[in-house]
């Protein structure tokens, strides 16, 4: 069983920053590729980004590509979505998701399967 827990959300101004963190319970967390997620009110939910279990692969959402980053702490079982030139259309709870193969298209992305997903984190951008 792995747990997973968001923080680093909240309120930013357009163009600002903010450090997303998930951080997981359980020995197994290296074993897991790691995906973020968000949902706007009254959207569906949207892939962000994708982290392969080294790290080694790496996917992004064409909507954030050059503005976030995600990275991972094996030893620390974390995984951190970078997130720079914040606009208004970033607002969202985000989401973070565990799952045992690394998907890295989106039509894999949007079918996938994931094992476990944290609770999510707000995080809104002001204009």
């Amino acid at each position: 069983q792995v747990q997973l827990v968001e923080s680093g959300g909240g309120l930013v101004q357009a163009g600002g920053s903010l450090r997303l963190s998930c951080a997981a319970s359980g020995r197994t967390f290296s074993r897991y590729a790691m995906y973020w997620f968000r949902q706007a009110p009254g959207k569906e939910r949207e892939f962000v980004a994708a982290i392969s279990w080294s790290g080694g692969s790496i996917y992004y959402a064409d909507s954030v590509k050059g503005r976030f980053t995600i990275s991972r702490d094996n030893a620390k079982s974390t995984v951190y979505l970078q997130m720079n030139s914040l606009k208004p259309e970033d607002t969202a709870v985000y989401y973070c998701a565990a799952g045992r193969v690394f998907y890295g298209s989106t039509y894999y992305v949007l079918h996938g399967t994931y094992d476990y997903w944290g609770q999510g984190t707000q995080v809104t951008v002001s204009s």
